[in-house]
């Protein structure tokens, strides 16, 4: 890989894709032509499937990181990294979070083909009825009378209120330490929380570093940009960090830049305009 070539790696929601999650062709205009000289890819929650169909008009040829770091992996579907909790540690977490009266969502390989299932309780709160209409028709939709973990699970996913999750969290931390990561944010396009639960290694700091490791650079020589909690570990990897003006508050105290626009203002795609204009 040249040396030259500058990264750039941009996260999804409310950051690179509008609130609609929609690419202006703007942004696919900026992202394409810097593609030719740069290095672009993405960071995001988002599932391999999702994150295609999202992207499929823009020119990807770097690993992403998927499912807020849990999997790193090309475009062509080569598997960089892969970080899973178990089904022992996953259905530990179930039966603490029922302590609560809250069941989880669960996303979930079934196989090495990369292929998911998203396991999901019959009990429900609004906040997680509200969710599950994003995904009505979703084949990989599995809903469960009594949900358990699978053999390999990217990430376990509370949805609810601050009342709710906050003790939550504390509980799972208290009762399984470091090994898990928990991540608990606020819910952009509800007003609601939500908590997700990862292995120690599943996060998107850690999958920053295998993706510098496999293109043979530092993760000081790259640019992220980002508005959430889940960025923040790779905020303080990377050379240099940038928040979106809609970015949470505590994204905003650890970046290096702060841009003037949103995401629904192609905040990301300006910044890297003038990059262009600037080479």
């Amino acid at each position: 890989m040249d040396k030259k070539n500058k990264i750039y790696i941009t996260d999804l929601d409310h950051t690179f894709l509008r609130t609609d999650q929609s690419i202006s062709d703007f942004s696919a205009k900026v992202w394409n032509e810097l593609s030719k000289d740069s290095i672009l890819s993405v960071a995001t929650a988002r599932s391999f499937q999702k994150t295609h169909d999202f992207l499929n008009k823009l020119h990807l040829h770097a690993p992403m990181i998927l499912l807020d770091g849990t999997m790193v992996v090309t475009p062509e579907k080569k598997l960089i990294d892969l970080k899973l909790i178990n089904k022992e540690l996953g259905d530990a977490v179930i039966a603490e979070g029922a302590k609560f009266g809250i069941y989880p969502f669960i996303i979930s390989l079934k196989d090495m083909e990369l292929n998911e299932s998203f396991n999901v309780p019959t009990t429900l709160n609004l906040y997680q009825k509200g969710v599950l209409n994003n995904y009505a028709g979703d084949p990989r939709l599995r809903v469960h009378e009594q949900i358990r973990a699978e053999e390999m699970n990217l990430k376990i996913v509370y949805f609810g209120q601050l009342d709710t999750l906050k003790p939550l969290t504390e509980h799972l931390q208290k009762t399984f330490s470091d090994a898990l990561e928990y991540k608990l944010s606020p819910e952009k396009y509800s007003d609601g929380w939500f908590l997700t639960v990862l292995h120690p290694e599943g996060d998107k700091a850690h999958a920053l570093k295998k993706v510098a490791e496999y293109l043979g650079r530092d993760t000081q020589e790259m640019t992220v940009f980002g508005d959430s909690i889940n960025d923040i570990g790779m905020f303080k990897l990377a050379g240099t960090s940038v928040a979106v003006s809609n970015a949470l508050d505590e994204v905003k105290e650890v970046a290096d830049i702060i841009l003037s626009h949103s995401n629904d203002e192609d905040a990301v795609a300006k910044y890297l305009h003038k990059t262009t204009q600037h080479k």
